[in-house]
């Protein structure tokens, strides 16, 4: 049975859920992207929050102001109008990263893998920017997209108990950070020393879906420099727009 998109879900009794594909593709997002800024511009009465995933969103809506036939009529004219595809602005954060082995376990693994030496891996990795796609798994873990296929590389067969805040991993074709303590299967490749989630700060994390995230390598000296500068609350996140 083949699906035709885009299509308007329900879920539960307070938001709704709109397909605009099944598959990760740069287009779909920005088409995505370009869906919730109409909506968001529109600024309807009762509709509370937008939760963009790689090829979704979900919009959460207040009943007692709008019924699900209200949001659904709003989308469905938003979704009539052209398609308005909303290029990605490059608004690129960057995101210091240490690769040496004592902080990236795996990576000699992800460069046998490939074939490549470990320096190869760590500049394809550091090469470009990758697009955030999405949100999820943990308070600022950002799926992103762009990975070089050079170094796609399968997860761990038995994740980890424990990984450090701010690991770096791989994950098959895909690439991310875990901005807090927790277990993960991903290989992990470095540990940046700075919070991406900090709930301290008026903006608890520094990017956003449609952002875009650069990897930069720095090395033992920087990594201690940089992560007493963050713990002093003093770090700033370089952003280009």
């Amino acid at each position: 049975m083949s699906i035709t998109y885009p299509r308007i879900l329900p879920t539960g009794d307070r938001a709704l859920t709109v397909e605009l594909g099944n598959e990760i593709d740069e287009r779909i997002n920005a088409r995505l992207m370009g869906l919730i800024k109409t909506l968001t511009d529109q600024r309807v009465k009762g509709i509370e929050e937008f939760v963009p995933s790689f090829r979704a969103v979900l919009i959460h809506y207040n009943p007692a102001i709008l019924s699900y036939s209200d949001v659904e009529k709003v989308v469905n004219r938003a979704l009539a109008e052209p398609v308005r595809e909303l290029s990605h602005h490059k608004r690129i954060v960057r995101i210091p990263v240490c690769y040496d082995i004592r902080y990236g376990p795996d990576i000699e693994f992800v460069a046998d893998h490939a074939g490549l030496t470990v320096k190869e891996v760590i500049d394809i990795h550091t090469s470009t920017p990758y697009l955030v796609y999405m949100l999820g798994f943990q308070p600022g873990f950002p799926y992103l997209g762009g990975l070089d296929e050079r170094i796609h590389t399968p997860r761990l067969e038995t994740p980890r108990i424990r990984l450090e805040a701010g690991s770096v991993g791989i994950g098959g074709g895909q690439t991310g950070l875990y901005p807090m303590e927790s277990p993960g299967g991903w290989r992990i490749i470095g540990v940046t020393p700075v919070r991406c989630y900090n709930p301290d700060k008026d903006k608890p994390i520094p990017y956003k879906a449609g952002d875009h995230i650069r990897f930069t390598a720095i090395d033992t000296d920087e990594f201690e420099r940089l992560r007493e500068l963050d713990l002093r609350g003093e770090y700033t996140f370089e952003v280009e727009d």
